[in-house]
């Protein structure tokens, strides 16, 4: 049975946080002190950290990228890893 479009952005967003997290707290940075450098409201980050967002704007994930002083082309393959070969939004609508 194929995954419904809405658990597969579910577990995108959900996957992106983890992910976030994972790379903020290796830095040892607060969501605070985070956010702040990048000018980011705190719950606009906490927000995406938690996968607690419906969507998230590339601008957004750009900003997110700068914060944890990693290339987006970077986030973005890890994520790709975590989700598999098979995960695809194609059919997203």
């Amino acid at each position: 049975m194929q995954e419904s479009s809405q658990n597969k952005t579910i577990r995108l967003i959900n996957t992106l946080g983890t992910l976030i997290q994972k790379h903020r707290k290796e830095q040892g940075k607060t969501m605070y002190a985070i956010s702040a450098e990048v000018s980011m409201s705190k719950s606009t980050w906490r927000e995406a950290e938690i996968g607690a967002c419906k969507d998230i704007k590339f601008t957004t994930l750009w900003k997110i990228a700068e914060g944890l002083d990693i290339p987006l082309g970077k986030l973005i393959d890890e994520l790709s890893d975590k989700l598999g070969d098979d995960f695809s939004l194609s059919d997203l609508k």
